[in-house]
């Protein structure tokens, strides 16, 4: 079965759209069809192995889509990557990915990430024992036999071993290249490799890191459309932009900054960062940062997903947006950075006190986003129609405004950067347990995704902040989620050893939540208050094999 057999649904809704199909340009019509295809539920069509003899034997960490989406590799705690392919024999069942290859990495820790590096064959891996591994599969792709699993040896996939790292490496981020990418560690630093340029990590002959922290660092984010700058954010109350155009106090004088001494590599231009703790406030909070995403529609738009135990939740930022510095250091317009249109709402606010007790400047977490969930869940829960306009198209977009920043640590690192503060708050997701990726889907970034501890995937739209969809995506928790670079496809992975693949269907959804969102929401806000330190992850495992019945074989992930 050929991969356009499978955007059936997609266009059919494309039939909605007012000039006639033969008016419009390919990617444009493609586009259309994806965004109104991902407006219906979305229900499970695959699992990719068996939790025996087929497939990983530990968590999947890692899931990334490859070769303009023909191949999604999965990599986790057995430190193996798996390469995934459809099987166009089978005409039968709908995205019938199967695997052809695994790769023995090596590693002697889990796999945290990996990717395929653009115009090539190289696979690159990130793992727990500081190393990344770069791997080229060219060969294989090429002489493997069809229909069979073949397994490669680290030395049969061409292995070359990076140790520039001094802790566990935690994200790769490739570039438009076959040679260059991105890594970052929690030893604090981003490093950029060349794979043109070899040299001896022994002896000590690294090339000198684009930036170092004194925190730990776990998540990175480019764009395409703004290469120059990353985002990067770990073990801090802030995301850090950094912009490796060029270096020194010319930009920090572009950005609005006051020029400091000393010459880096990369220049801090930003900080990223949720508004403080309200006096009174009773919830424990975390200052660290899961995951990051840097749109590759708008590359101003910065997503980050706050770890947060008081049920904090994903927020949402431009890189547009003027600071909120409390040391006026910018007090002027940058020169490089347009000013955004005012904002002229809050999100669902009324300009009141919320039933907790928080201020209007911080957004309420109960019962307003629950209600909107309901709603989400009566325009889109049961209905697997689309006679109506896109959402974007009915809700005006609402903005977070905070103007005071009093009171947050500024201390542990880039003190004097601007601070901005979020547009937008998601919540409803729990976010404890485990290390958690943010990502954007569709084809124009319209709808923001993160797991949960619950085992479930939260979908809301990125315009407006409103729950659109609850699945149940893992036995347990849910790490990843990975949207299809051009079908209706959703790739899904966390504790158990399967990957679950998600995609619209013309039938009532046997894995959609948003129906219960209320006591989901509820529970996940009560849970979210648990110290990290007490946090009995084996307990969690527990309950993910009592629910799974007595024969389930859920491995015992290490930590992330």
């Amino acid at each position: 079965m050929e991969f356009a057999s499978n955007l059936k649904v997609a266009w059919s809704a494309a039939l909605h759209i007012e000039k006639p199909p033969s008016l419009l340009p390919l990617d444009k019509l493609r586009t259309t069809a994806l965004s109104r295809a991902l407006l219906q539920p979305l229900d499970r069509v695959n699992v990719l192995g068996d939790d025996e003899q087929y497939g990983h034997t530990g968590c999947v960490n890692a899931l990334s889509w490859a070769n303009n989406g023909e191949l999604l590799l999965s990599g986790g705690d057995d430190t193996t990557v798996r390469i995934w392919r459809i099987d166009n024999s089978n005409s039968e069942q709908e995205y019938p990915f199967v695997s052809r290859f695994v790769i023995n990495t090596g590693h002697r820790a889990n796999i945290f990430n990996n990717h395929m590096m653009p115009h090539s064959s190289r696979i690159v891996t990130a793992a727990g024992d500081k190393q990344v591994r770069v791997f080229d599969i060219g060969s294989i792709l090429s002489t493997a036999p069809d229909g069979v699993e073949t397994q490669y040896s680290p030395r049969q996939a061409n292995v070359r071993i990076l140790r520039c790292h001094e802790d566990r490496v935690k994200r790769i981020v490739t570039e438009d290249s076959p040679d260059l990418f991105l890594s970052v560690g929690e030893d604090g630093t981003v490093r950029q490799h060349d794979l043109r340029t070899p040299h001896n990590c022994r002896n000590g002959h690294c090339p000198a890191p684009l930036m170092k922290v004194s925190h730990e660092l776990s998540t990175l984010s480019l764009s395409s459309l703004t290469p120059y700058q990353f985002i990067v954010a770990g073990q801090s109350p802030y995301g850090y932009l950094f912009d490796r155009r060029q270096y020194g106090p010319l930009l920090e004088e572009q950005w609005g900054m006051v020029p400091r001494v000393g010459e880096q590599l990369t220049t801090c231009v930003r900080r990223f960062g949720r508004p403080p703790k309200v006096e009174g406030e009773t919830n424990q909070r975390s200052d660290h940062i899961t995951g990051a995403r840097i749109s590759e529609v708008n590359g101003h738009e910065l997503s980050d997903d706050v770890l947060a135990y008081n049920g904090d939740g994903v927020y949402l930022f431009s890189a547009l947006d003027n600071p909120k510095d409390k040391d006026n250091l910018n007090s002027a317009i940058s020169s490089i950075v347009p000013r955004n249109s005012s904002p002229s709402t809050e999100v669902m606010g009324t300009g009141k006190t919320c039933s907790d007790g928080v201020p209007e400047h911080r957004p309420c977490t109960s019962q307003t986003h629950i209600n909107d969930a309901v709603l989400s869940s009566q325009r889109h829960g049961e209905d697997n129609t689309d006679d109506s306009e896109p959402e974007e198209d009915q809700d005006e977009e609402a903005f977070l405004e905070f103007d005071d920043i009093a009171g947050i640590d500024e201390s542990c690192c880039e003190p004097g950067v601007p601070i901005i503060m979020p547009r937008r708050r998601y919540v409803g997701a729990r976010n404890v347990a485990t290390i958690k990726d943010v990502n954007f889907l569709g084809p124009d970034d319209e709808w923001v995704s993160s797991g949960s501890d619950d085992g479930n995937f939260f979908i809301w739209s990125k315009k407006n902040g409103v729950l659109h969809g609850i699945y149940e995506g893992d036995s347990s928790v849910v790490n990843v989620v990975e949207g299809h670079p051009y079908l209706p496809l959703i790739a899904v992975s966390g504790i158990d050893t399967t990957v679950k693949l998600f995609a619209p269907s013309s039938q009532t959804s046997s894995f959609s939540r948003l129906s219960n969102a209320k006591q989901i929401i509820d529970e996940n806000a009560r849970r979210s208050r648990t110290r990290v330190a007490r946090y009995n992850f084996a307990a969690l495992l527990a309950e993910a094999r009592a629910a799974m019945g007595a024969e389930a074989n859920i491995p015992d992930c290490t930590s992330q």
